[in-house]
């Protein structure tokens, strides 16, 4: 099993993150689990931010900026480009935000996963455009404070399904991950770099800037997301096949929305409909899984 050593960080101090950024950790866990044969396409955003300012850079491996809207396309002309080269075992990796995902970036990115490209995309998802100002995406989730949504009722709009989009798309492999669980993101990683195709990795990255939390906090509040079912850990294989990954006993939703400001206009009633929500989404994914293994 590859280990947290020193020699295997391709992520050095001295970036423009954050204290307690959650989407650090997870590209320092990405990395580590790709290993030093990568290179990296990011759009515009915070994980543009963490690589510093030119000439200077905290990534250890070949990274490359692109607008916000084209981090799967231009993923895939490098590694059209690299497949040119002879370099077939260089793991491409698209880095893209919620925004330039679910948004900005969800044409581009169905293009890449309906050509089946032999490239990781790996969205962190901090749940808003946090770079910008903490403004909403449709990663959002319902009846969060942002400074576009100062009032928002849960009822209002829903987190957009990314998961099931990429699997309607038959991709290879689709997986969930949390910076909080690393072995687990690490786990991911490394079964993601061994299938050939089109991978897609949705990270939940805390954002303390944006959530409204301590920076201490971050780990804490990434392992109340996932033990109140909020986001669940799974992957899927083919666009079918699904396969539930090991969590901590579920505990109600107030221990995550009490844990961060940004949730701090709900009343008890929306909390209740948000926790039915959570209760509905996770019976259908826990049935599945279980189907599938079965």
């Amino acid at each position: 099993m590859q280990t947290l050593q020193a020699e295997n960080e391709l992520v050095h101090p001295g970036s423009f993150s954050c204290p307690g950024c959650g989407l650090t950790m997870a590209y320092r866990h990405v990395l580590k689990a790709l290993g030093r044969n990568t290179v990296v396409v990011t759009t515009a955003g915070c994980g543009s931010v963490v690589a510093g300012y030119y000439p200077m850079t905290s990534i250890k491996v070949p990274f490359f900026h692109c607008s916000f809207g084209t981090a799967a396309s231009t993923a895939a002309g490098l590694r059209a480009g690299l497949d040119m080269m002879g370099k077939e075992n260089t793991q491409v990796l698209a880095w893209a935000g919620d925004g330039g995902t679910f948004d900005i970036g969800l044409q581009s990115l169905s293009g890449a996963a309906e050509r089946n490209d032999n490239i990781l995309y790996v969205c962190y998802d901090n749940e808003a455009y946090m770079n910008t100002g903490v403004q909403r995406s449709s990663a959002t989730p319902p009846g969060t404070w942002t400074t576009t949504t100062p009032g928002e009722a849960p009822e209002d709009r829903l987190k957009k399904d990314i998961v099931g989009i990429m699997a309607a798309h038959g991709v290879p492999y689709i997986a969930t991950a949390c910076t909080s669980f690393p072995e687990d993101l690490r786990k991911k990683v490394r079964r993601a770099r061994a299938i050939p195709g089109f991978r897609f990795l949705h990270v939940l990255a805390p954002c303390p800037t944006g959530w409204m939390y301590a920076a201490s906090e971050t780990v804490h509040i990434g392992r109340l997301a996932v033990s109140t079912r909020t986001f669940p850990l799974f992957e899927i294989l083919d666009g079918e096949t699904t396969r539930l990954s090991p969590m901590p006993d579920k505990v109600p939703v107030t221990d995550y929305l009490k844990a961060q400001r940004r949730f701090r206009t709900l009343n008890e009633e929306e909390v209740r409909r948000i926790q039915e929500d959570v209760d509905r989404r996770w019976s259908r994914l826990s049935s599945a899984g279980r189907r599938k293994e079965e």
